[in-house]
């Protein structure tokens, strides 16, 4: 499962080996609102440097994974983050729905009646 959320970075964790071939690294981000949420992400592996660009105070956009485990009858949840932007690059510069990216519609080829009808003869050209 793939999710993406936007945030203030609040705090950057020191990278830590839990095996000679394992490490972690968490950081936080805040959420603000009413009521403000500090959500905890683990990178792991060669993801543990991808926080390293970023300061906190600055608001990015976390693309994770939600992991879950169950050891001795007792579950833990993990916020698996695998890509770190900028939420001012990851956003476009204009949210238009990308209208600009289509031309305006023209009028079907072979129509010629002056009231913008379509007669039979518009649509001999179709496959079925």
């Amino acid at each position: 499962m793939s999710f993406e959320t936007e945030g203030s970075l609040h705090k950057i964790f020191e990278t830590q080996s839990k095996t000679d071939t394992f490490k972690t690294r968490e950081f936080v981000i805040k959420h603000e609102g009413n009521y403000p949420q500090f959500i905890k992400f683990q990178l792991t592996q060669d993801r543990c440097d991808l926080i390293d660009n970023y300061k906190e105070g600055d608001t990015i956009k976390v693309s994770f994974d939600l992991r879950g485990r169950e050891w001795n009858e007792k579950y833990f949840t993990n916020l698996n983050a695998w890509k770190i932007e900028s939420a001012q690059a990851a956003s476009p510069e204009s949210n238009d729905g990308g209208s600009a990216d289509f031309g305006p519609i023209s009028e079907p080829a072979g129509s010629t009646a002056k009231d913008g009808s379509l007669s039979a003869e518009d649509f001999d050209d179709l496959p079925f």
